[in-house]
Protein backbone atom coordinates (compact mmCIF):
# COMPACT_ATOMS: atom_id res chain seq x y z
CA UNK A 1 0.00 0.00 0.00
CA UNK A 2 2.72 2.88 1.27
CA UNK A 3 2.00 6.27 0.30
CA UNK A 4 -1.55 6.82 -1.64
CA UNK A 5 -1.86 10.07 -3.57
CA UNK A 6 -3.94 11.76 -5.51
CA UNK A 7 -7.93 10.22 -6.35
CA UNK A 8 -6.87 6.90 -4.37
CA UNK A 9 -7.01 8.95 -0.93
CA UNK A 10 -10.36 9.46 -0.92
CA UNK A 11 -11.02 5.89 -1.97
CA UNK A 12 -8.99 4.20 0.66
CA UNK A 13 -10.26 6.57 3.26
CA UNK A 14 -14.13 5.39 2.13
CA UNK A 15 -13.14 1.37 1.52
CA UNK A 16 -10.11 0.70 3.32
CA UNK A 17 -7.85 -2.31 2.50
CA UNK A 18 -8.94 -5.16 4.32
CA UNK A 19 -5.32 -5.76 4.80
CA UNK A 20 -4.58 -2.72 5.72
CA UNK A 21 -3.70 -2.55 9.28
CA UNK A 22 -2.99 1.12 9.92
CA UNK A 23 -2.88 4.56 8.45
CA UNK A 24 -0.39 7.55 9.43
CA UNK A 25 -2.26 11.09 7.88
CA UNK A 26 0.12 13.67 8.32
CA UNK A 27 1.25 17.27 6.88
CA UNK A 28 1.02 20.72 7.48
CA UNK A 29 -2.28 21.48 6.72
CA UNK A 30 -3.32 19.74 10.46
CA UNK A 31 -7.47 20.86 9.90
CA UNK A 32 -7.12 18.39 6.81
CA UNK A 33 -5.23 15.87 8.51
CA UNK A 34 -8.50 15.66 11.28
CA UNK A 35 -10.78 15.38 8.77
CA UNK A 36 -8.89 12.69 6.68
CA UNK A 37 -8.60 10.48 9.73
CA UNK A 38 -11.94 11.36 11.21
CA UNK A 39 -13.45 10.05 7.25
CA UNK A 40 -11.25 7.08 7.69
CA UNK A 41 -12.66 6.62 11.29
CA UNK A 42 -16.19 6.48 10.14
CA UNK A 43 -15.87 3.83 7.62
CA UNK A 44 -15.31 1.38 10.62
CA UNK A 45 -17.21 3.25 13.35
CA UNK A 46 -19.77 5.71 12.54
CA UNK A 47 -19.84 7.26 15.74
CA UNK A 48 -16.80 9.16 16.86
CA UNK A 49 -17.49 9.14 20.56
CA UNK A 50 -18.56 5.53 20.69
CA UNK A 51 -15.87 4.31 23.89
CA UNK A 52 -16.48 0.87 23.18
CA UNK A 53 -15.35 0.74 19.55
CA UNK A 54 -12.67 3.67 19.51
CA UNK A 55 -9.66 3.87 21.87
CA UNK A 56 -8.41 7.77 21.74
CA UNK A 57 -4.84 8.20 22.45
CA UNK A 58 -1.68 10.46 21.86
CA UNK A 59 2.03 9.82 21.61
CA UNK A 60 2.71 10.64 25.28
CA UNK A 61 0.60 7.77 26.20
CA UNK A 62 2.52 5.93 24.09
CA UNK A 63 5.81 6.71 24.66
CA UNK A 64 6.02 6.00 28.48
CA UNK A 65 3.64 2.39 27.84
CA UNK A 66 4.24 0.86 24.46
CA UNK A 67 2.35 -2.16 25.19
CA UNK A 68 -0.34 0.26 25.03
CA UNK A 69 -0.54 -0.29 21.25
CA UNK A 70 -0.73 -3.81 21.53
CA UNK A 71 -3.06 -4.39 23.92
CA UNK A 72 -5.90 -1.89 22.45
CA UNK A 73 -5.15 -3.34 19.01
CA UNK A 74 -6.23 -6.61 20.62
CA UNK A 75 -8.80 -5.68 22.78
CA UNK A 76 -12.25 -7.07 21.67
CA UNK A 77 -15.57 -5.32 21.50
CA UNK A 78 -18.13 -6.64 24.13
CA UNK A 79 -20.76 -5.54 21.62
CA UNK A 80 -18.89 -6.59 18.98
CA UNK A 81 -17.53 -5.17 15.79
CA UNK A 82 -14.65 -3.75 14.52
CA UNK A 83 -12.56 -1.15 16.76
CA UNK A 84 -10.63 1.56 16.13
CA UNK A 85 -7.05 2.78 17.96
CA UNK A 86 -6.74 6.58 17.33
CA UNK A 87 -3.45 7.94 17.86
CA UNK A 88 -2.66 11.80 17.99
CA UNK A 89 0.08 14.01 18.07
CA UNK A 90 2.72 11.09 16.61
CA UNK A 91 6.07 11.75 15.59
CA UNK A 92 9.27 10.56 15.01
CA UNK A 93 9.58 9.04 18.49
CA UNK A 94 7.14 6.54 17.94
CA UNK A 95 9.03 4.98 14.72
CA UNK A 96 10.34 2.09 15.93
CA UNK A 97 6.63 0.86 18.40
CA UNK A 98 4.86 1.39 14.62
CA UNK A 99 7.63 -0.55 13.13
CA UNK A 100 7.51 -3.39 15.36
CA UNK A 101 4.09 -3.06 15.81
CA UNK A 102 3.48 -3.58 11.90
CA UNK A 103 6.01 -6.11 11.75
CA UNK A 104 3.45 -8.21 14.03
CA UNK A 105 0.36 -6.75 14.30
CA UNK A 106 -2.00 -7.72 17.16
CA UNK A 107 -5.81 -7.95 16.70
CA UNK A 108 -7.57 -6.57 14.27
CA UNK A 109 -8.17 -3.33 14.86
CA UNK A 110 -7.73 -0.34 12.15
CA UNK A 111 -4.84 2.00 14.10
CA UNK A 112 -5.54 5.88 12.63
CA UNK A 113 -2.38 7.89 13.31
CA UNK A 114 -2.07 11.81 12.51
CA UNK A 115 1.05 13.32 12.66
CA UNK A 116 2.44 16.35 11.77
CA UNK A 117 4.62 18.07 8.70
CA UNK A 118 6.68 14.88 8.54
CA UNK A 119 9.84 15.28 5.84
CA UNK A 120 10.31 12.88 3.29
CA UNK A 121 13.50 11.17 5.71
CA UNK A 122 11.02 11.22 8.42
CA UNK A 123 11.54 8.07 10.24
CA UNK A 124 7.56 7.51 11.32
CA UNK A 125 6.54 8.52 7.60
CA UNK A 126 9.75 5.92 6.28
CA UNK A 127 8.44 3.10 8.56
CA UNK A 128 4.36 3.59 7.11
CA UNK A 129 5.60 3.79 3.31
CA UNK A 130 7.80 0.82 3.58
CA UNK A 131 5.46 -1.17 5.11
CA UNK A 132 2.93 -3.78 3.05
CA UNK A 133 0.16 -3.78 5.40
CA UNK A 134 -0.03 0.13 5.93
CA UNK A 135 -0.45 3.36 4.19
CA UNK A 136 0.84 7.00 4.45
CA UNK A 137 -1.78 9.81 3.36
CA UNK A 138 -0.03 12.91 2.82
CA UNK A 139 -2.08 16.46 3.57
CA UNK A 140 -1.32 19.46 2.17
CA UNK A 141 -3.54 23.02 2.16
CA UNK A 142 -5.64 23.43 -0.67
CA UNK A 143 -4.44 24.99 -4.08
CA UNK A 144 -5.55 27.81 -5.63
CA UNK A 145 -6.56 25.66 -8.31
CA UNK A 146 -8.54 22.97 -6.43
CA UNK A 147 -10.04 25.37 -3.21
CA UNK A 148 -13.20 26.42 -5.12
CA UNK A 149 -14.49 23.08 -5.70
CA UNK A 150 -13.94 22.60 -1.83
CA UNK A 151 -15.93 25.64 -1.49
CA UNK A 152 -18.54 24.40 -4.38
CA UNK A 153 -18.62 20.95 -3.07
CA UNK A 154 -19.46 22.42 0.77
CA UNK A 155 -22.10 24.89 -0.21
CA UNK A 156 -23.98 22.19 -2.77
CA UNK A 157 -24.33 19.98 0.12
CA UNK A 158 -26.42 22.82 2.09
CA UNK A 159 -28.74 23.36 -1.00
CA UNK A 160 -26.18 26.50 -1.98
CA UNK A 161 -24.79 27.59 -5.08
CA UNK A 162 -22.56 30.49 -5.30
CA UNK A 163 -21.67 32.98 -7.30
CA UNK A 164 -18.46 33.71 -9.72
CA UNK A 165 -17.35 36.81 -8.37
CA UNK A 166 -18.06 35.12 -4.65
CA UNK A 167 -16.26 32.10 -5.50
CA UNK A 168 -13.19 34.12 -6.52
CA UNK A 169 -13.29 35.97 -3.39
CA UNK A 170 -13.57 33.27 -0.88
CA UNK A 171 -11.06 31.51 -2.61
CA UNK A 172 -8.74 34.43 -1.81
CA UNK A 173 -9.74 34.67 1.72
CA UNK A 174 -9.27 30.79 3.00
CA UNK A 175 -7.16 27.68 2.27
CA UNK A 176 -4.64 28.27 4.74
CA UNK A 177 -6.08 25.20 6.71
CA UNK A 178 -8.84 22.61 5.57
CA UNK A 179 -10.64 22.54 9.30
CA UNK A 180 -10.43 26.87 9.10
CA UNK A 181 -12.21 26.23 5.35
CA UNK A 182 -15.15 24.25 6.90
CA UNK A 183 -16.14 26.25 9.85
CA UNK A 184 -16.03 29.25 8.08
CA UNK A 185 -17.99 28.05 4.82
CA UNK A 186 -20.32 26.42 7.99
CA UNK A 187 -21.17 29.98 9.04
CA UNK A 188 -21.38 31.52 5.37
CA UNK A 189 -23.94 28.68 4.65
CA UNK A 190 -25.64 29.29 7.70
CA UNK A 191 -26.19 33.20 6.69
CA UNK A 192 -27.24 32.14 3.55
CA UNK A 193 -29.67 30.25 5.02
CA UNK A 194 -33.12 30.60 2.68
CA UNK A 195 -31.57 31.64 -0.42
CA UNK A 196 -30.77 29.37 -3.61
CA UNK A 197 -27.12 31.34 -4.26
CA UNK A 198 -24.12 32.75 -1.78
CA UNK A 199 -23.53 36.67 -3.41
CA UNK A 200 -20.23 38.67 -3.05
CA UNK A 201 -21.84 40.56 -0.30
CA UNK A 202 -22.43 37.11 1.81
CA UNK A 203 -18.96 36.51 1.27
CA UNK A 204 -17.61 39.98 2.40
CA UNK A 205 -20.33 40.35 5.29
CA UNK A 206 -19.11 37.02 6.73
CA UNK A 207 -15.67 36.06 5.53
CA UNK A 208 -12.60 38.08 7.13
CA UNK A 209 -13.30 42.49 7.44
CA UNK A 210 -11.97 44.97 9.48
CA UNK A 211 -11.95 42.59 12.10
CA UNK A 212 -9.77 40.12 10.35
CA UNK A 213 -7.51 42.91 10.14
CA UNK A 214 -7.25 43.88 13.49
CA UNK A 215 -6.53 40.25 14.69
CA UNK A 216 -3.88 39.95 12.02
CA UNK A 217 -2.51 43.13 14.49
CA UNK A 218 -2.58 40.97 17.41
CA UNK A 219 -0.92 38.12 16.37
CA UNK A 220 1.94 39.98 14.47
CA UNK A 221 2.19 41.90 17.57
CA UNK A 222 2.44 39.10 19.75
CA UNK A 223 4.61 37.02 17.18
CA UNK A 224 7.24 39.94 17.17
CA UNK A 225 6.76 40.19 21.09
CA UNK A 226 5.61 44.12 21.13
CA UNK A 227 3.46 43.86 24.51
CA UNK A 228 2.10 47.67 24.06
CA UNK A 229 1.04 47.09 20.56
CA UNK A 230 -0.57 43.73 21.59
CA UNK A 231 -2.24 45.60 23.98
CA UNK A 232 -3.84 48.05 22.30
CA UNK A 233 -4.80 45.40 19.61
CA UNK A 234 -6.70 43.56 22.05
CA UNK A 235 -8.33 46.42 23.36
CA UNK A 236 -9.80 47.47 20.35
CA UNK A 237 -11.07 43.97 19.46
CA UNK A 238 -13.03 43.52 22.47
CA UNK A 239 -14.27 46.85 22.13
CA UNK A 240 -15.80 45.63 19.00
CA UNK A 241 -17.10 42.89 20.31
CA UNK A 242 -14.94 40.20 18.04
CA UNK A 243 -14.87 36.90 20.10
CA UNK A 244 -12.07 35.37 21.32
CA UNK A 245 -12.91 32.17 19.51
CA UNK A 246 -12.23 34.04 16.07
CA UNK A 247 -9.04 35.98 17.64
CA UNK A 248 -7.61 32.31 18.42
CA UNK A 249 -8.75 30.97 14.75
CA UNK A 250 -6.71 33.85 13.90
CA UNK A 251 -3.79 33.11 15.92
CA UNK A 252 -3.96 29.44 15.21
CA UNK A 253 -3.83 29.94 11.56
CA UNK A 254 -1.20 32.71 11.72
CA UNK A 255 1.40 30.00 13.74
CA UNK A 256 0.70 26.90 11.29
CA UNK A 257 1.56 29.39 8.78
CA UNK A 258 4.99 30.31 10.36
CA UNK A 259 5.50 26.67 10.80
CA UNK A 260 5.27 25.72 7.35
CA UNK A 261 7.57 28.75 6.17
CA UNK A 262 9.84 27.82 8.52
CA UNK A 263 10.12 23.94 7.65
CA UNK A 264 10.08 24.91 4.37
CA UNK A 265 12.96 27.49 4.67
CA UNK A 266 14.76 24.55 6.56
CA UNK A 267 14.76 22.43 3.59
CA UNK A 268 16.62 25.06 1.57
CA UNK A 269 13.66 26.80 -0.14
CA UNK A 270 13.76 30.89 0.58
CA UNK A 271 11.20 32.04 2.88
CA UNK A 272 9.82 34.60 0.24
CA UNK A 273 8.79 31.69 -2.02
CA UNK A 274 7.92 29.58 0.76
CA UNK A 275 5.60 32.72 1.19
CA UNK A 276 4.11 33.18 -2.23
CA UNK A 277 3.40 29.20 -2.46
CA UNK A 278 0.80 29.76 0.81
CA UNK A 279 -2.36 30.48 0.25
CA UNK A 280 -3.94 33.00 1.19
CA UNK A 281 -1.75 35.06 -0.02
CA UNK A 282 0.17 36.91 2.92
CA UNK A 283 -0.80 41.23 2.10
CA UNK A 284 1.76 42.80 1.81
CA UNK A 285 1.43 45.32 4.38
CA UNK A 286 2.48 42.60 6.73
CA UNK A 287 4.86 40.38 4.38
CA UNK A 288 7.94 42.32 6.23
CA UNK A 289 6.56 41.47 9.96
CA UNK A 290 5.82 37.77 8.37
CA UNK A 291 9.27 37.89 6.99
CA UNK A 292 11.21 38.92 10.60
CA UNK A 293 8.74 36.18 12.97
CA UNK A 294 10.13 33.39 10.65
CA UNK A 295 13.44 33.97 11.51
CA UNK A 296 12.88 35.08 14.60
CA UNK A 297 10.89 31.87 15.99
CA UNK A 298 12.54 28.35 16.10
CA UNK A 299 10.55 25.09 14.81
CA UNK A 300 10.19 24.23 18.77
CA UNK A 301 9.11 27.74 20.01
CA UNK A 302 6.54 27.81 17.09
CA UNK A 303 5.50 23.97 17.97
CA UNK A 304 5.00 25.53 21.58
CA UNK A 305 2.98 28.24 20.51
CA UNK A 306 0.44 26.27 18.39
CA UNK A 307 0.07 23.73 21.60
CA UNK A 308 -1.09 26.95 24.08
CA UNK A 309 -2.99 27.83 21.56
CA UNK A 310 -5.24 24.94 21.56
CA UNK A 311 -5.19 24.57 24.82
CA UNK A 312 -6.65 27.97 25.09
CA UNK A 313 -9.26 27.09 22.81
CA UNK A 314 -10.04 23.62 24.73
CA UNK A 315 -10.40 25.63 27.44
CA UNK A 316 -12.31 28.62 26.25
CA UNK A 317 -15.30 25.52 24.91
CA UNK A 318 -15.16 23.40 28.11
CA UNK A 319 -15.18 25.43 31.15
CA UNK A 320 -16.64 28.78 32.27
CA UNK A 321 -13.73 30.47 32.36
CA UNK A 322 -13.63 34.17 31.05
CA UNK A 323 -12.48 33.84 27.09
CA UNK A 324 -11.54 37.35 26.21
CA UNK A 325 -9.15 37.24 29.84
CA UNK A 326 -7.20 33.49 28.96
CA UNK A 327 -7.38 34.27 24.89
CA UNK A 328 -5.59 37.58 26.20
CA UNK A 329 -3.10 35.81 28.23
CA UNK A 330 -2.48 33.27 25.68
CA UNK A 331 -1.21 35.68 23.44
CA UNK A 332 1.05 37.44 26.20
CA UNK A 333 2.60 34.11 27.01
CA UNK A 334 3.80 34.10 23.08
CA UNK A 335 4.82 37.22 23.28
CA UNK A 336 6.62 36.88 25.96
CA UNK A 337 8.58 34.11 24.70
CA UNK A 338 9.91 36.53 21.99
CA UNK A 339 10.89 38.76 24.19
CA UNK A 340 12.90 36.72 26.16
CA UNK A 341 15.09 35.28 23.16
CA UNK A 342 13.39 31.78 23.78
CA UNK A 343 14.26 30.61 20.60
Amino acid sequence: MSEIKGTAIERTLARPPKDMVAALIFGPDQGLVRERAETLIKAIVPDLKDPFLIADLDDGVLASDPARLFDEAAAISMLGGRRVVRVRGAGNALAKLFEKFLDEPAGDALVVVEGGDLAKSAALRKVFEGAGNAAAIACYGDTPRDLPDVIRDTLRAEGLSIAPDALAEAASRLGSDRGVTRRELEKLALYARGQKEVALADVRAVLGDETEVRSDEAVDAAGEGDLRRLDLALERLWLSGTSPAQVIRVSLGHFQRLLQVKLAAQRGESVEAAMRRGWPQIHFSRSASFKAQVERWSEERLLEAGDLLLETEALTRTTGVPAETVTARALFNIAAMTRAGRR
